[in-house]
């Protein structure tokens, strides 16, 4: 009598977990062990999740090492196996898990480096659109400025961080040294992909607040005073123009004060 078919939960679970016994109902090969097939494909499976874990936090594992890293991806499958075959949707809680991971507890700006990697990859995979051209400013009138409302690029992400993480990112990604570098000192980051080409840009006092408020669809006097709200440090002409270079905006809502009427 044939085998009852193996669960797919059964299976997936001992997929990821190597103290769990092979799922009964595996059809069986001639000269050949379900145990034995049974764990080469549990190896395959778990390496190519850390591979792809490696592959979106690279900073993380330069950080830690590959031993260091390569063992909490693994802990971290098993607790939180994949539930999209699009496999650079995976690891969006890995921050988090590292966070409460008690052997990273002395690297704790290594969450922060997770998250900002995290939306490294978000803003490379984002839908494409073209970016603000800043000319697009001088067509409105001076004093309607403040009533400009800017429209999100796809691809931008910000990210407040209690640690360098953008500087750490950065300079770990050019191959730069980070001797000099105090991972407690925070900052907020901007990351934007123009032309294709994803940005991490470490943003000045008030630039978090601001780019915030115009990503929320508020307007350009409530981004001003978002940014004065947090710090009287806010340059106001600069965050401006972050905002117009970046690449983090793809559009401008106007409304003429006069007429209520697009130009």
């Amino acid at each position: 009598m044939a085998a009852e078919p193996v669960a797919s939960g059964a299976f997936a679970a001992a997929l990821l977990d190597p103290a769990l016994s092979v799922p009964d109902g595996l059809t069986k090969r001639a000269g050949d062990t379900n145990a034995r097939r049974f764990a080469v494909y549990r190896n395959n499976v778990m390496v190519s999740l850390t591979d792809a874990l490696a592959s979106i936090f690279l900073t993380v594992q330069n950080l830690v090492g590959e031993e260091f890293f390569r063992a909490m991806a693994r802990l971290y499958i098993r607790a939180h196996p994949p539930r999209s075959p699009l496999i650079f949707t995976y690891g969006g809680d890995f921050a988090a898990f590292i966070s409460a991971f008690p052997p990273a507890r002395d690297l704790p700006f290594l969450a922060d480096t997770a998250r900002l990697e995290r939306l490294w990859l978000d803003s490379f995979h984002s839908t494409d659109s073209r970016s603000l051209d800043p000319a697009a400013l001088a067509a409105i009138p001076p004093d309607d400025l403040g009533q400009l409302r800017f429209n999100a690029h796809p691809a931008t992400r910000i990210l407040r961080c209690g640690h360098a993480a953008a500087t750490i990112v950065n300079r770990d990604r050019a191959g730069e040294p980070l001797t000099d570098v105090n991972p407690m000192q925070a900052e907020d980051a901007l990351v934007t992909r123009p032309a294709f080409d994803v940005k991490v840009q470490l943003l000045p006092p008030g630039g978090y607040a601001f780019l915030k408020a115009l990503l929320e669809q508020q307007t350009l006097a409530e981004a001003c005073e978002a940014a004065f709200a947090e710090t009287a440090k806010s340059d106001l002409a600069a965050l401006l123009g972050i905002a117009l270079s970046s690449g983090a905006f793809s559009g401008l809502d106007y409304v003429c004060a006069n007429n209520g009427a697009e130009p």
